[in-house]
């Protein structure tokens, strides 16, 4: 296929789009500028509202990845308006630029987030779940519901909720490591909320499922089946690094540290399953939490 993806220089897309090409496919890198793009690019300007609609034309998929990080920075009002447009004006750009194309590709597969959900504690929530509540969730409902118009053409439009990423370059590692490695890790607040997470190479592999999985459309949740409380997160980590992890990080450190993304993220639970995958055939790499941690970090056990 020829695939159109956005947020190629990010951490998923820049796993993608070698993934893709290992299996023959054509991609072309959606990048921000103007003027002339060169072989294998496309031009967009999401802020100002341009994209190159000549560049995106005769493509069979596109990935859209494009999202400043959540947790980059505090959630001033600034932050959030930032987080919002980077996702909902860049989404509806593409969403609507795609639309209006002679021929539109088949399929628009669109980043969106667990998120959605907001904090459930235990609750087994699947795609049929409904939305939470909270800036997360408001986020993840407009960032859906701007890639509708896309489907209103009808292209195959697949919102991706994602949870936790594991990669050793990702935000979430990259931030828990270096505590952790001093043995200073363990739970936040109660450890009894649910992290929804999925290796990267996984990831990968649900994107390149979605793109030619037809049943799929709609919400498809992009997370591993097995869903661990923060405790066995913390412990799992602890086990991979061979560090112990006995200081628990108490709610109001976390709320000093980091403010209102403590309660949205950090201690917030979100026990999701990837039914709609599972029941469409994708079977995980890295199913289980330590397996997918030491693949990420690249600590397979040594051979007895």
């Amino acid at each position: 296929m020829k695939v159109l993806v956005t947020g190629s220089s990010g951490l998923v897309g820049s796993a993608l789009v070698p993934f893709l090409a290992a299996d023959g496919h054509s991609v072309t890198r959606m990048i921000r500028g103007t003027g002339c793009s060169a072989a294998g690019q496309a031009l967009w300007e999401p802020a100002a509202g341009r994209i190159d609609a000549t560049a995106i034309e005769g493509f069979d998929a596109a990935v859209h990845l494009s999202g400043a990080n959540v947790s980059g920075a505090r959630w001033t009002p600034k932050q959030k308006q930032k987080l919002l447009d980077s996702r909902i004006n860049s989404t509806r750009l593409l969403a609507t630029a795609l639309a209006n194309l002679a021929r539109p590709p088949r399929v628009l597969v669109a980043a969106s987030a667990v998120g959605y959900y907001g904090d459930r504690g235990d609750e087994p929530l699947t795609e049929d779940s409904t939305p939470g509540s909270g800036f997360p969730t408001e986020m993840c409902l407009e960032w859906e519901k701007a890639a509708e118009v896309a489907a209103g053409r009808g292209i195959r439009v697949v919102n991706l909720r994602i949870g936790m990423v594991l990669a050793s370059a990702g935000a979430a590692l990259r931030q828990m490591l270096p505590p952790f490695k001093l043995g200073l890790g363990g739970p936040l607040g109660s450890g009894r909320q649910y992290v929804s997470w999925i290796e990267l190479d996984d990831l990968a592999g649900v994107i390149r499922h979605t793109l030619l999985a037809e049943p799929l459309r709609g919400p498809v949740n992009a997370v591993a089946p097995n869903p661990v409380t923060n405790r066995e997160f913390t412990k799992a980590l602890g086990g991979v690094l061979g560090r112990p992890t006995p200081f628990r990080v108490p709610r109001f450190v976390l709320r000093l540290a980091f403010g209102e993304i403590t309660d949205a993220l950090l201690l917030a639970s979100a026990r999701v399953y990837p039914t709609r995958l599972e029941a469409s055939g994708y079977a995980f790499r890295y199913p289980e939490l330590q397996d997918a941690l030491r693949h990420a970090l690249g600590r397979t056990p040594r051979a007895s």
